[in-house]
């Protein structure tokens, strides 16, 4: 890549404001990854802030989900269709930080395009599927009126949606790896792709579990209704918390999902050479630390409990990160501690 320092710069940046924490793990990444990781990163999360625009109306958001698309899809970036997204989007947008993301996506169009072509297709092949998660999402779960919730109507519309939204990130990030670092040359995709993909849906489900009595009260279920009904409960029960012993079994069967995409996620950490530190480090994270909030989902006395979030306190998050990189993404420490986490799993 013909890369200046001023473009260096504006994209470290923009990934700084727009995720202080997605910013240090991706310092962590080899440098011949960081910047193509940073750029379909911060597309993601621009059609997420799309998404995410309460203030716009659905077939808006809708309309410039399409057009964000369209430049991956096309192949060709349209100037028109970014200055579109920015006009409609950027003074609607209240969150100051995702607000400067729509207002520079187009200089992230053009870090975008001083990519190799190979990289500028790996990350085209991803983007449209990310954005056809979201535009499922938007037409599933319409705007309710207060007290009214829907749900997934099947189990596969969970895995759908689960793999659009975060699998095939593990199929993007397992092919850029092999691209450029020599020490995964040996790999097999055609066998480390399906387990980067369970990865990514692994952590995507521990995303939807923790985050369940929020999105209810938005009106939007993740979980199936054939789940539901099978405890005879329906969306709208999972609002009063004294649900919660009848919907636990529901809860424990999709813990168990999520930690067995996990295991396949640290089968494929694992399976990274020793010497590949960094790139290690970065897998061994997200799924310590999804591993951990299985802990609390798990013994939570309510998870269905709005005012009690579930979350890894930052400290014990520093504490995981400390440990794992003072032993040198050591397999024996980093497996003794997930081995801890995931034993408490049950």
């Amino acid at each position: 890549m013909a890369r200046t320092p001023s473009d260096q710069f504006l994209l470290r940046s923009i990934l700084k404001r727009v995720s202080r924490s997605f910013y240090l793990t991706l310092a962590v990444l080899p440098r011949s990854v960081r910047d193509q990781v940073g750029l379909a990163y911060l597309f993601a999360r621009a059609a997420d802030t799309i998404a995410d625009t309460g203030q716009l109306d659905q077939k808006t958001r809708l309309a410039c989900l399409g057009r964000l698309k369209a430049q991956f899809v096309k192949g060709i970036v349209n100037s028109e269709d970014i200055s579109a997204i920015r006009t409609l989007v950027a003074p609607n947008q209240p969150n100051p930080n995702e607000r400067i993301l729509i207002e520079e996506l187009h200089q992230c169009f053009s870090l975008y395009q001083q990519l190799n072509p190979q990289d500028q297709t790996r990350i085209a092949n991803l983007l449209p599927t990310l954005i056809e998660g979201m535009e499922f999402d938007q037409v599933q779960f319409q705007e309710h009126a207060k007290g009214e919730v829907s749900a997934l109507p099947t189990m596969n519309d969970l895995d759908y949606y689960t793999y659009a939204v975060a699998g095939c990130v593990g199929a993007f990030w397992t092919k850029m790896m092999c691209a450029h670092l020599s020490h995964l040359s040996a790999w097999d995709q055609e066998v480390m792709v399906p387990i980067g993909i369970r990865y990514g849906k692994g952590l995507q489900l521990v995303n939807i579990l923790r985050d369940l009595p929020q999105d209810l009260q938005k009106g939007r279920c993740y979980i199936p209704l054939p789940l539901l009904h099978e405890v005879g409960l329906q969306p709208r029960d999972l609002l009063n918390l004294e649900s919660f012993p009848v919907f636990r079994p529901i809860l424990r069967r999709l813990i168990l999902i999520a930690r067995d995409h996990l295991d396949q996620g640290w089968q494929y950490t694992m399976a990274i050479p020793r010497w590949e530190i960094r790139l290690r480090l970065a897998c061994m994270w997200p799924i310590l630390i999804g591993m951990r909030t299985l802990n609390l989902l798990a013994e939570s006395s309510n998870a269905l409990d709005p005012t009690r979030p579930l979350k890894v306190s930052r400290p014990e998050v520093y504490r995981m990160m400390a440990a794992t990189t003072l032993s040198g993404g050591c397999g024996y420490v980093g497996t003794a501690y997930w081995g801890y986490l995931r034993k408490r799993v049950v």
